[in-house]
């Protein structure tokens, strides 16, 4: 019986958003390009469950290019309609399209000179017939049994609201590099913001040697620097090659003669690189690649000295992965 429910309220619901998919018209593309056309916010505006899912819709808009708040009518009513200014855009949510909160504001937002997009499902309410524009949400019948809980018809609603924020964020060519100077804190903003710059080590965190030091002076280097190889430079500083903790085990499985050679004899040449300014993200595609855990940074394709080293275990702590 309780999955039988949770069917039939999944199924129903899915069939109000068919229903709303096909009854999406030219209205819709009017409220776009009015949208667009603003040089102001969009100011989403509802109560109760309607409120809830316009936080919801106010939220994905102003994560996806376009600017928007949402403005609880009640609190509107007592200062914060100082909010809205002339250019902007108000979309007011009412499932009845009479609600009195709602409707209490409509003279203030026309008296500032704010454009008004009503989303209702009663396209012959109150609501509906003071807006420059109606989206109708409309539906059959809630999923709730009683007819009661605000079910499907917030369902649409919320659906109406991420068409409008997706429909915005095309026609603006809002790119993922966009998304993510809004996003700096999730995974993709930090996959598209942070360089190889801000997370390699450098100056004297950089484990390099020279070709000439010996192996057991090398060995120092690798364990002081922590980061499970160093970088075999010549005189002028130039990189030859790097040497890595796995180099050591497979030398020491010959013995320890190793210990007394030069580090320009066992390095292993033409190590990967990278340079400072490309993504962090980058570096982890070619360790993953190569299956290797560090790249040496550089400042430019022709540069041969080394200005820092980007390890594997850095991009995972910083969650680019």
């Amino acid at each position: 019986m309780i999955i039988a429910e949770a069917k039939r309220v999944i199924r129903l619901e899915a069939q109000a958003l068919s229903a709303l998919a096909d009854s999406i018209d030219s209205s819709f593309e009017k409220a776009v390009r009015m949208i667009l056309a603003s040089k102001g916010r969009v100011i989403v505006a509802g109560i109760g469950k309607s409120g809830l899912i316009g936080q919801k819709i106010a939220s994905t808009m102003a994560s996806t290019g376009t600017p928007a708040f949402f403005l609880h009518p009640a609190e509107a009513l007592h200062g914060d309609l100082g909010m809205i200014m002339r250019g902007d855009v108000v979309i007011a949510i009412s499932n009845s399209g009479e609600t009195e909160e709602v409707l209490r504001i409509l003279p203030i937002v026309k008296r500032i000179g704010a454009v008004l997009i009503s989303m209702t499902g009663k396209p012959l309410s109150t609501l509906a017939r003071a807006g420059d524009i109606h989206l109708n949400v409309a539906i059959k019948e809630e999923a709730c049994p009683l007819g009661l809980a605000p079910t499907a018809s917030t369902t649409a609603t919320l659906a109406m609201g991420d068409a409008l924020a997706v429909a915005l964020l095309v026609e603006r060519g809002f790119k993922e590099e966009d998304f993510a100077l809004f996003h700096p804190g999730g995974a993709l903003g930090k996959k598209l913001l942070l360089s190889v710059s801000d997370m390699m080590h450098s100056g004297t965190s950089l484990p390099v040697v020279n070709s000439g030091m010996l192996m057991r002076e090398v060995i120092f280097e690798i364990t002081s620097k922590g980061l499970g190889c160093t970088g075999v430079i010549d005189d002028e500083g130039s990189l030859l090659g790097v040497i890595t903790d796995g180099d050591l085990r497979r030398a020491l499985e010959k013995g320890t003669g190793f210990l007394d050679q030069p580090a320009g004899e066992l390095m292993i040449r033409n190590p990967k690189r990278i340079l400072s300014n490309e993504l962090a993200a980058k570096g982890l595609q070619i360790m993953e690649r190569y299956s290797i855990t560090s790249l040496f940074v550089f400042e430019n394709e022709t540069s041969r000295i080394p200005v820092g080293i980007l390890h594997l275990h850095d991009l995972l702590k910083a969650g680019i992965a």
